[in-house]
């Protein structure tokens, strides 16, 4: 789904068969101007597709950025305005409003994390548990405040989960299984394994054949050892149990990449507010 597409539907969702609250009220002069106001310090996020619902809602609204994605804000800040309409603006509040906020909560969490990991080769990566349908949005979110993506979905990376070799019979089976299927598909994707511990790490390494390895639920001092004995003939990542509190121990291993759910999935939005001017 485009972001276009995704912005009718969510306008369709909240505007129905009309906006009546603003339809009822409104009256004198139609014209009016807005200001998007933080509310608390953070990293912004989501100013291009606030412009998108904006014009979706009426083409002719005018908005003047000061402040682009990425930019650490502060209490008091403009964003930007936007002027036109005064219906156009109401009926558009709302959504800027949800989607911005989310983004930016999102990408303020990230910065934070990746900060921790100042001096470190390690890279933050986000992971599949996003929004249903919000999903490149949110990674976008990610991305500006710093952090990297994972796969985006099931189809651009294979990912080899415990799951999967316990179904397959195991380590080798999988792998096997899984460049069979490139071979006959014709695909070119990076090969990634999960291993619960060093026993199936050192059969993934006997057996070879993969891009990256997952260490998932390593504590700091296993995920270590595992790290030295990979010897940086795979890239490495790290997951499961790992906090913005004790991140940094985790990275100081040496591994890769160190993937966390919750940058996406335990984020509290960013206070912003659409104030008329």
């Amino acid at each position: 789904m485009t972001t276009d597409e995704l912005i009718i539907r969510a306008l369709e969702e909240d505007l129905g068969d009309g906006d009546h609250t603003t339809l009822a009220t409104l009256t004198g002069k139609k014209t009016g101007r807005a200001k998007l106001l933080v509310k608390e310090e953070g990293i912004i996020c989501g100013t291009d597709i606030a412009e998108k619902v904006f014009h979706r809602i009426d083409p002719s609204l005018q908005i003047s950025s000061f402040i682009s994605d990425g930019t650490r804000v502060r209490k008091g800040d403009i964003v930007f305005t936007v002027t036109g309409n005064k219906a156009s603006i109401l009926s558009s509040e709302r959504l800027v409003l949800n989607f911005m906020q989310r983004l930016s909560g999102i990408a303020t969490v990230t910065a934070r994390i990746v900060k921790k990991l100042e001096g470190l080769h390690t890279r933050v990566l986000d992971t599949r548990k996003t929004t249903p349908l919000l999903r490149a949005l949110e990674k976008y979110a990610v991305v500006t405040g710093g952090g990297g993506n994972h796969r985006m979905g099931l189809y651009d990376m294979i990912l080899i989960k415990d799951n999967h070799v316990d179904f397959a019979g195991g380590i080798g089976p999988a792998i096997d299984a899984v460049h069979q299927y490139l071979d006959r598909t014709g695909k070119k994707l990076k090969v990634e394994i999960e291993v619960r511990n060093l026993d199936e790490l050192k059969r993934v390494l006997e057996h070879g054949k993969v891009d990256r390895i997952m260490l998932d639920n390593f504590t700091p001092g296993l995920l270590k050892e595992a790290v030295a004995f990979i010897d940086r003939k795979y890239e490495t990542e790290a997951s499961g149990g790992i906090t913005e509190m004790n991140i940094r121990e985790y990275a100081e291993t040496g591994v890769d990449f160190i993937s966390i759910g919750a940058l996406t999935t335990q984020v509290r939005n960013l206070d912003l507010s659409l104030k008329a001017m």
